[in-house]
């Protein structure tokens, strides 16, 4: 059995939902083939379960932090099965709504296997081959998982979102956003958590300064972290041995050491489509393969990988394929925000970066206690940087570590959009007492 279409998406995540009902809207005949569940790595593995939980996370950590504020009350723990039944259950509802739009959609079919090319236009299931002029894979990412650990009980990011019972001692190899998320998470419930680090500082993809506070934040809540640790062995029993001979016992073993992409059981060599050292699909500027009619968006094509992005890329692929325009990847912007708490929220270029490119620029940086809401809320760590250029005062980049990093983050990128300079935002009149005042003071001299 064969079925013919007109487009054929490998993948239902964050960008290939909506780029399906677009085709299937303009009355093109569409397939949608899913691995595993509606919703991809953000509704089901991503975003919603973590935040959800890091929710619950902040709720332990105000009850523990109450005697600050006058109120009496005392911590006594969290039922983390409760914990993870709420997030299952926001989990199911935005999963069952999304596959019911899809599923109720005219011009739109919905299969649940597993994909594989025979050619460049032609893709077996289980039971029928199907073919399209067009082709879009969106089949995301995985934890990666070093070989060393395959025979040990770790956690991994996904499996860490069901522990069916609250860790004593948390050990996490790793020290980028998703290691530090968890850790928090699990040390505010009540866990104790040490993260280990390959190099000299956490997050290093920001500045060191950042990293720096990010660390004093953390470590002011317990959070242990050990520096250069070179794992030389992991037992059976969660006893971690670094090199120099240093031993960490711990009860769980999160392995949080970045993701691979989903390629591996696509058979793209069969289509032409080629990927890069790491499996990634490469494309270019408007997410087109090597192989002119397939498109690849989302994190299986490597680069930012958040859900915001996979969006854009399904905006793109509108534009281009639908509507005849001429969008590309060229100068997106792109903004994120690590979940801990505070949030660190991040748009455009850092100040390492901009002395990497040669880009005469200037600093502007203030600790959150130089705002009057921080003082008033009780949340006076982190600090707002500002990359801005000497020349035209223009917003190069900023950094946001504190309360609501996200949504102050995301003021400056509308700034930027707008060509806003940094003295307009000096000068701008911010209601108080609000965070956003804090941008009047930032960009004083």
């Amino acid at each position: 059995m064969e079925g013919k279409y007109d487009l054929i998406i490998l993948g239902s995540g964050q960008g290939g939902n909506p780029l399906a009902r677009a085709f299937a809207s303009s009355g093109k005949k569409v397939l949608l083939i899913e691995k595993d569940q509606v919703g991809g790595t953000c509704i089901n593995r991503g975003c919603t379960p973590t935040k959800t939980m890091v929710a619950s996370a902040k709720a332990a950590y105000l009850v523990k932090k109450c005697a600050d504020f006058g109120v009496e009350g005392s911590f006594h723990g969290v039922d983390i099965q409760k914990i993870i039944d709420r997030k299952n259950e926001i989990v199911t509802s935005f999963r069952a709504s999304s596959q019911k739009k899809m599923e109720e959609m005219e011009h739109l079919d919905l299969i649940f296997d597993t994909a594989r090319f025979l050619d460049p236009h032609t893709i077996a299931l289980k039971n029928q081959t199907v073919s399209a002029p067009l082709i879009v894979i969106n089949t995301g990412a995985r934890p990666m998982i070093p070989k060393e650990y395959e025979n040990i009980p770790y956690l991994d990011s996904t499996s860490i979102l069901d522990v069916d019972t609250l860790p004593k001692h948390l050990i996490v190899i790793g020290s980028s956003y998703i290691a530090l998320e968890f850790g928090q998470m699990f040390s505010r419930f009540g866990s104790k958590v040490t993260i280990l680090a390959r190099s000299d500082r956490i997050v290093t993809r920001e500045d060191p300064d950042i990293s720096t506070a990010m660390q004093e934040i953390l470590q002011d809540e317990g959070i242990e972290f050990i520096f250069n640790a070179k794992v030389q062995e992991v037992s059976q029993e969660i006893e971690v041995t670094l090199e120099g001979g240093k031993k960490i016992q711990g009860t769980h073993l999160l392995v949080a050491t970045g993701r691979s992409p989903n390629t591996h059981e696509l058979n793209l060599d069969k289509a032409g489509v080629k990927v890069d050292d790491k499996g990634f699909i490469s494309v270019d500027e408007k997410l087109q393969t090597s192989c002119p009619h397939i498109y690849a968006m989302g994190d299986i094509k490597g680069g930012p990988a958040f859900t915001h992005i996979s969006y854009d890329d399904y905006r793109i692929l509108q534009d281009n394929l639908l509507k005849g325009e001429n969008r590309s990847l060229k100068e997106r912007m792109v903004p994120y925000v690590v979940f801990t708490d505070p949030q660190l929220g991040r748009i455009g270029i850092s100040e390492e970066e901009a002395k990497a490119k040669n880009i005469p620029y200037k600093i502007h940086k203030i600790p959150m206690n130089y705002i009057a809401r921080a003082i008033e809320i009780g949340r006076t760590e982190g600090l707002i940087k500002a990359v801005v250029c000497k020349d035209t005062n223009q917003i190069l980049g900023c950094t946001v570590l504190g309360v609501e990093g996200g949504e102050l983050m995301s003021m400056l990128e509308i700034a930027m959009m707008g060509n806003l300079t940094a003295e307009a935002l000096q000068n701008a009149i911010f209601a108080h007492p609000t965070l956003a005042e804090g941008l009047n003071t930032l960009f004083t001299d």
